[in-house]
């Protein structure tokens, strides 16, 4: 098990812009699939840069790293991604 940060860490919340559109555009089974790929995405980026999803709502994340450098650098990555 991953040891989570500790001391002075940085937190990174995140949220879908448009969800609640694109769920009525795209409807419930293809928003499912969806939100699963870009949790999958986020996941991968957060864990490349040594972060921690403590939670998540909806279509939002809480995030916590060890630096601040850490959680730009994973949410541009997963942006881009």
């Amino acid at each position: 098990m991953r040891q989570l940060p500790h001391g002075t860490v940085t937190f990174l919340f995140t949220d879908i812009e448009g969800s609640t559109r694109m769920l009525r555009e795209v409807g419930q089974g293809r928003y499912e699939e969806l939100l699963g790929a870009h949790r999958r995405l986020l996941r991968d980026a957060v864990e490349r840069f040594g972060g921690f999803i403590s939670g998540t709502e909806g279509d939002g994340s809480l995030i916590v790293f060890r630096s601040g450098g850490d959680a730009v650098a994973a949410a541009a990555d997963a942006q881009r991604a």
